[in-house]
């Protein structure tokens, strides 16, 4: 049977100068469709799961070309609610050497931040589900948001459905205060947590998240913490060092509540970096829910994020096998005739 795996979340409007451009020299974009929780879903599919994807978009032609684009990798987006007002955008100012990338959001008042559980069938949407994953993005949206996060996320768990949140703090949507306070009530619903920044209240000794400055003994400090505190099944970080916007070395860490299990690490050139977390958080759900090891679901996680990092747009499209070469170390770059 086709494992089912279920997000909610987001889809904006993509506006991504080209060329590297600044914003104030662009007279043109390219435009896609993206976020958090639609590219897990899309992933999903991509190896060969059935990703069902939960938001609400404008009852217009912009909210249909977002179905539309989800449609053509092969997401489920048959309980997507039409209604609100508009479709969210984001601007990209891709970031080279030591100019760092920017994101512009326009997407305040978007259709999700006035989306309601009684809006869809929420037994229909998890029926033969697997897992539910959402992010930290779609509760900072509203309250709205927020309230609908958690409802699905306690019928999801109440459901014997594996839960996952990818933790995804943003600054520029709400305050390390608010984020604390509705995640906390968020997490007890929640078996597996992506991400290990300092938005839950936990800090590693000796790094700095922002700065790539990174110790393994501090993060598995806080997953030992975060444990405690939430009874999470599994956590999980990517491990990011950055040498400049152009080049980065990638690895992660799992927790398994008793073993940590570090992955290889790898030296990136970036073409593209949004949407290399989504890909981590898919490659860790499509291991776990697959069966596995936990060592071979970091690897698999790890390098198809790594892989993501050389694709434009917000997804990712890199084949299972694809993944499954790289995390054996049977990849090549030589051109494939």
């Amino acid at each position: 049977m086709i494992k089912k795996v279920v997000t909610l979340g987001e889809i904006m409007l993509r506006l991504s100068t080209q060329d590297h451009k600044r914003f104030v020299q662009s007279e043109t974009f390219d435009a896609t469709y993206g976020g958090a929780e639609a590219n897990v879903a899309a992933a999903m599919c991509n190896y060969g799961l059935q990703g069902t994807f939960i938001t609400k978009v404008p009852d217009n032609a912009i909210g249909q070309s977002a179905i539309n684009h989800l449609r053509r990798f092969g997401v489920d987006t048959q309980f997507i609610v039409k209604g609100g007002n508009r479709l969210g955008i984001y601007f990209l100012e891709p970031g080279a050497s030591l100019r760092a990338s920017q994101v512009i959001y326009d997407r305040a008042g978007s259709s999700i931040t006035d989306f309601n559980i009684e809006e869809f069938d929420i037994d229909a949407v998890l029926e033969g589900a697997q897992w539910f994953h959402t992010s930290g993005i779609t509760p900072a949206l509203s309250d709205k948001a927020a309230a609908l996060t958690e409802s699905v996320l306690k019928a999801a768990k109440a459901k014997g459905i594996t839960t996952s949140i990818d933790i995804n703090y943003r600054k520029k949507i709400w305050s390390k205060e608010k984020a604390a306070e509705v995640l906390r009530g968020i997490c007890q619903y929640v078996d597996v947590c992506i991400g290990a920044d300092t938005t839950l209240g936990f800090e590693p000794k000796e790094s700095d998240v922002v700065d790539g400055r990174i110790t393994i003994a501090g993060f598995k400090d806080i997953f030992k913490q975060m444990k405690e505190k939430f009874g999470f099944k599994f956590i999980a970080t990517s491990l990011r060092e950055s040498h400049s916007a152009s080049d980065n070395s990638f690895s992660a860490l799992v927790y398994d509540g008793s073993e940590f299990y570090e992955t290889k690490k790898y030296d990136v050139r970036i073409v593209d970096r949004v949407g290399t977390g989504d890909s981590f958080a898919s490659g860790l759900i499509y291991g776990l829910v697959t069966g596995m090891s936990t060592q071979d679901t970091a690897e698999f996680a790890v390098a198809a994020s790594v892989i993501k990092h050389t694709i434009p747009g917000d997804l990712n499209h890199a084949s299972l096998n694809e993944v499954l070469d790289l995390m054996k170390g049977e990849g090549s770059v030589r051109v494939q005739r």
